[in-house]
């Protein structure tokens, strides 16, 4: 399977602030075959971060050029705060109305107890690993 890598469209590899190592997020896209996309996001989803995760997950879906299944790895994420759950569901949106299929990779608490004190699990096609995600049929 071919993989290749993209940067997001802010930095090439990580978004920083704070000038803190802990205060950042990472977004790194990846291609396994044709028609898929792996999106692994780490560390904080939070206010500041957000806008950055919706970035590079909104241009993939804008891309169309055959994607069919983007897969978001959320395992190596630290904090999601309220803003990266509304980004989750943003992005659910846009998949939904660009014909892509949205499928979330994980089983950290940092994440699944989040989304599902706000209610979210339902929302969202989960799976234990990308590898899962991606086989899912």
């Amino acid at each position: 399977m071919p993989d290749t890598r993209e940067s997001s469209p802010t930095d090439p590899s990580s978004i920083r602030r704070g000038g803190d190592v802990d205060d950042q997020i990472t977004v790194t896209v990846t291609t396994p075959a044709p028609g898929q996309a792996v999106i692994e996001v780490g560390g904080e989803v939070d206010m500041l971060t957000s806008p950055q995760l919706r970035g590079v997950v909104l241009a993939k879906l804008d891309e169309g050029a055959g994607i069919e299944l983007v897969v978001l790895s959320l395992d190596s994420v630290t904090f999601l705060g309220t803003s990266g759950l509304a980004v989750l569901i943003e992005v659910r949106e846009a998949a939904h109305k660009a014909g892509v299929e949205l499928r979330l990779a994980c089983t950290g608490r940092r994440v699944l107890r989040p989304l599902t004190i706000a209610g979210l699990i339902p929302m969202f096609d989960i799976h234990d690993t990308v590898e899962q995600a991606l086989e899912a049929t």
